[in-house]
C-alpha cells in the first residue's frame, strides 16, 4: 500500500498526497504513524509559507506509532515498540549539550532526504518529524518508548501539546508548592500548563481566556480561579502583545510559551521590571526532551495527568482540513488524526 501525507507544496497549497518513505539510515528509525494531533504550530507553518522550512513541507509533528525498522547502530528501540515522536531533541555535540544542558541544544538531529513526494522531490518534515503521514523516518533520538496500555490517541499528545504545557511549570519555571499561577490562553497547551502546575503543587491556578468554553474546560483540568488576579508565575500561552503585557502586570515571573506571529512586539517598562525584580523566561516547548515522555505517560496511567479528556474527537487523515477549521473555531481541545 502506498504511503500518504499532508503536504504544503506551495504557499497556501495543501493536499493529501502519495509520498515515498525510504528505509532508515544509520541512527534512524522508521515509524508507522497510528495517531497524530492537530496543533496550531502546523497552521502557523501554513500561514507563514513554511515558517522557515523549505517547500514542499510534510506537515505534522505530534505523533505516536509503532517502530517498523531501525537503521544501523540503533539499540534504544526495536521493531514493534510503541513510541512517541519528539521534535525537541539533543545532538550531544553542540556547546549546550557539551556543557550538560541538552534541553537547550542548538543543533537537533534530523533524518534528511528520507521523505519525498511521488515526483521524487524531497520533503521537509515539520520540526524534523512529519507526522501527518502513514509513515515517517526520524532520528532514533527523537523517539521514546511508552507503554501500550496508554491509548495511542492519547499518547501522541505527549509529543507536543502535553510536553510543552506540562513541562513549562515543571521544568522551565520550576513552580514551587503553594505558588500562585496564572495561565493566559486555555487551549490544549494551556490546559496542559494547568495540569503541570497542579502536578507541581501550585496552590492557586488562575485561568484567563476570552472564550467562556475554554474557561469551563480549564476548571475541569485543575484551574481554581478564572479571570485576572495576582500571581507568582504568569504563563503566556498565546504570544501576543496584549497577553504578554497582561502577564507582566500579573506576576514577577513571566513565562512565554505561545508561538508569536512574525513581527509581533510588546512594550516593557524597564524601571518597573527592575523594581519588581522581574524575570522573563522563554519556554521552548517546555524545555522538554523525549526522555521526559515515559514519565508523562506514567502520570497519565496513574491518573495524575488527564489525557483522555483532551481528545475531543478522532478523524481519518483525509479530514485534516476540517480538523484545522475546528481548531481555529475553538470547537475542540484536540483532534487526533488516525492515518
Amino acid at each position: 500500500m502506498a504511503d500518504h501525507g499532508v503536504v504544503l507544496s506551495a504557499p497556501g497549497v495543501v493536499a493529501l498526497e502519495e509520498i515515498r518513505v525510504d528505509e532508515p539510515g544509520p541512527g534512524e528509525v522508521r515509524v508507522r504513524i497510528e495517531a497524530t494531533g492537530v496543533c496550531h504550530t502546523d497552521l502557523h507553518v501554513i500561514e507563514e509559507d513554511g515558517w522557515g522550512h523549505r517547500l514542499p513541507v510534510l506537515l505534522g509533528h505530534e505523533g505516536a506509532g509503532t517502530v517498523e525498522d531501525v537503521g544501523e547502530g540503533v539499540s534504544s528501540v526495536a521493531p514493534g515498540d510503541r513510541v512517541v515522536i519528539g521534535w525537541k531533541t539533543a545532538c550531544g555535540a553542540c556547546a549546550p549539550c557539551l556543557r550538560g544542558d541538552p534541553r537547550r541544544c542548538k543543533r537537533p538531529p534530523s533524518a534528511p532526504g528520507r521523505l519525498q513526494r511521488a515526483d521524487g522531490s524531497v520533503l521537509s518534515p515539520v520540526l524534523r518529524t512529519g507526522t501527518f503521514a502513514t509513515r515517517t523516518v526520524v532520528p532514533a533520538a527523537a523517539v521514546a518508548v511508552v507503554p501500550r496500555e496508554l491509548p495511542v490517541e492519547q499518547a501522541c499528545l505527549i509529543g507536543c501539546a502535553v510536553a510543552t504545557g506540562v513541562m513549562a511549570p515543571v521544568e522551565t519555571a520550576q513552580v514551587w508548592p503553594g505558588a500562585r499561577v496564572a495561565v493566559i490562553g486555555c487551549g490544549a497547551v494551556g490546559l496542559s500548563v494547568i495540569q503541570g502546575a497542579r502536578i507541581a503543587g501550585a496552590g492557586e491556578i488562575r485561568a484567563i481566556d476570552v472564550d467562556e468554553r475554554k474557561l469551563e474546560q480549564a476548571r475541569a483540568f485543575g484551574a481554581t480561579e478564572v479571570g485576572e488576579g495576582p500571581a507568582d508565575f504568569a504563563f503566556d500561552v498565546v504570544g501576543r502583545r496584549a497577553t504578554f503585557e497582561l502577564a507582566l502586570k500579573l506576576a514577577p515571573t513571566v513565562i512565554l510559551v505561545g508561538l508569536s506571529p512574525a513581527g509581533e512586539r510588546a512594550e516593557v517598562g524597564l524601571p518597573e521590571l527592575f523594581q519588581r525584580r522581574a524575570r522573563i523566561l522563554v519556554s521552548h516547548g517546555g524545555d522538554h526532551l523525549p526522555a521526559d515522555f515515559p514519565r508523562l505517560a506514567e502520570w497519565a496511567l496513574d491518573g495524575s495527568l488527564d489525557l483522555a479528556s483532551m481528545v475531543t474527537r478522532t478523524a481519518p487523515l483525509a479530514d485534516w482540513a476540517e480538523a484545522f477549521e475546528a481548531m481555529k473555531a475553538g470547537d475542540v481541545i484536540r483532534t487526533v488524526l488516525t492515518p
